[in-house]
């Protein structure tokens, strides 16, 4: 065996032993901390199963008929609640942490949104954190809309692009690249929005917005 290799094992061997004495010396305080993680799992999967689950349950209950306010325009009943049954908000503040008070920070932005209160509308919209891919791009469209209002034309264009590249659909990607190129038209970017209505009609051409498009491109590309 070479000199080297004898360096080697001798080295591996030291560092084994290390590691060994080090499990013996701390034998108490990993076997606490292997304990304490399994607590943590099982504590989180208590909470799942035991509260927050039954809590998902009972709010999608409680949900429906602010839902119904909500789909019938009944702006104020779907926030604020009617006959015993809670609005949006209070919705939010009694199940917060579940899958319906999410949803519910959607719900009460488009109620404020058609009520004029532009920045509570924002809010609620930005609390608004769910998986849905053509919910969240509504929301972040219906944010623009907001900022819009606000005559806030920056932001409005940031939360536009933002729907944009969240929805990648026929449906709502041309409805917001639309509302985008408008915009734009208000900033006096008629470049900006010469391409914004091009894109429209070269990669959604069969889209609602399309059909119209070149009346707007024949606008700002006279002014350009």
């Amino acid at each position: 065996m070479s000199k080297t290799h004898e360096n080697t094992t001798a080295l591996k061997d030291d560092n084994f032993g290390q590691i060994s004495k080090f499990a013996r010396e701390n034998q108490k305080s990993l076997a606490f901390i292997a304990s304490a993680v399994v607590a943590m799992i099982l504590v989180y999967v208590l909470y799942q199963k035991l509260y927050l689950a039954p809590r998902e349950v009972s709010a999608a209950d409680q949900m429906h008929v602010a839902q119904d306010f909500w789909s019938k325009k009944e702006w104020d009943k779907a926030i604020k609640g009617d006959a015993g049954y809670p609005g949006f908000e209070k919705i939010i503040v009694d199940y917060s942490n579940t899958k319906a008070a999410n949803l519910a920070n959607f719900y009460l932005g488009v109620a404020y949104l058609n009520k004029g209160e532009y920045r509570k509308a924002i809010d609620n919209f930005n609390n608004y954190r769910g998986d849905d891919v053509m919910v969240a791009a509504e929301a972040y469209g219906n944010t623009g809309d907001a900022y819009v209002e606000l005559k806030d034309f920056d932001k409005a264009a940031s939360f536009f692009k933002k729907a944009i590249d969240k929805a990648k659909n026929n449906f709502l990607s041309p409805l917001y690249l639309k509302k985008l190129g408008l915009v734009y038209e208000a900033q006096n970017d008629n470049k900006s929005a010469s391409e914004t209505y091009k894109s429209i009609k070269s990669d959604y051409p069969t889209s609602a917005e399309a059909q119209n498009i070149d009346a707007y491109i024949a606008r700002v590309d006279a002014k350009l």
